[in-house]
C-alpha cells in the first residue's frame, strides 16, 4: 500500500508528515485495509489534496467521516461518485445551493469539480471500516487534518472556511480570523436542516460573494 500526498501540499505538510504518529497511523490504515473493507478505496484516500492543489485553494469544507456504505465515499467530504443515490446531507446541500443561487438541482453527487476550482473537502477522518461508522476515529487523523487546516490558516490568506455543525465550529480555534472569512451554520443533516439550523444559511451566494470582494474567481457550485 502506497499513500501519496500532491506534490503541491508536501511542502506545507512534509514536517506533519515526518512525525512519529503518522507512521503509525499509516501502519495502522495499511492493517485495517489488508483485514477489512474499508472506504474510500486506497487511492482516493488523500482526493482531497488530489484534486484541490495548495495554489488554487479558496474555499475549504470540513466533514467528520467517509461515508461507511459501499461505493459512496470517494475520498471528498460529502461527495459521492457519480450515479450513487445522494446521502441526506449531499441532498440538503444541494437544495440550499438550488435555493441560494437559483440553479436545478444537480444529477450528480461527485464534488470533484468543486475541488478542481479550490474547494479543499477535507473530512477530518480519513478512512472508515465499512458500516463502522467512526472506526478509524482517534487514530491519528484528526492530527494529521487539523494540522493542514493550521497550516492553511498560517500559510495562506484570504480562504473562505465553512464550518458546518457544532463539530466543524470546533475547528474555529485553528483559524486566523484576521487572515481568512469564516461562514458557520448548523450541518446540513436531516436532523440539524429540519430544526431550521441549515436552510437559507446562503453559505453558496456568501462565499462567491467574498472571493469576487478580493478579485477571486467565483465557484461554479
Amino acid at each position: 500500500m502506497e499513500l501519496k500526498i500532491a506534490d503541491s501540499w508536501k511542502n506545507i505538510l512534509q514536517k506533519e508528515i515526518a512525525k512519529p504518529y503518522f507512521k503509525d497511523l499509516i501502519d495502522f490504515v495499511e492493517l485495517e485495509y489488508s483485514n477489512s473493507l474499508c472506504f474510500p478505496k486506497e487511492k482516493d484516500i488523500f482526493a482531497a489534496f488530489d484534486f484541490c492543489s495548495f495554489d488554487d485553494l479558496k474555499v475549504v469544507i470540513i466533514g467528520q467521516d467517509p461515508y461507511h456504505g459501499e461505493n459512496q465515499a470517494n475520498g471528498l467530504c460529502f461527495s459521492v461518485k457519480d450515479d450513487i443515490k445522494h446521502p441526506p446531507s449531499l441532498v440538503n446541500i444541494f437544495k440550499e445551493i438550488s435555493t441560494d443561487l437559483g440553479r436545478e438541482y444537480p444529477q450528480s453527487g461527485n464534488l470533484e469539480k468543486w475541488a478542481k476550482q479550490g474547494v479543499l473537502l477535507l473530512n477530518a477522518t480519513l478512512t472508515v471500516r465499512a458500516h463502522e461508522a467512526g472506526s478509524h476515529q482517534k487514530r491519528g487523523w484528526e492530527t494529521f487534518t487539523d494540522a493542514v487546516i493550521k497550516q492553511i490558516s498560517k500559510e495562506d490568506k484570504d480562504i473562505v472556511f465553512l464550518l458546518w455543525g457544532s463539530f466543524a465550529k470546533k475547528k474555529t480555534k485553528l483559524i486566523d480570523k484576521k487572515k481568512h472569512s469564516i461562514l458557520e451554520s448548523g450541518h446540513p443533516s436531516p436532523l440539524s436542516a429540519n430544526r431550521g439550523y441549515w436552510f437559507g444559511n446562503k453559505h453558496f451566494s456568501k462565499t462567491n460573494e467574498i472571493l469576487k470582494s478580493i478579485g477571486k474567481t467565483t465557484i461554479k457550485w
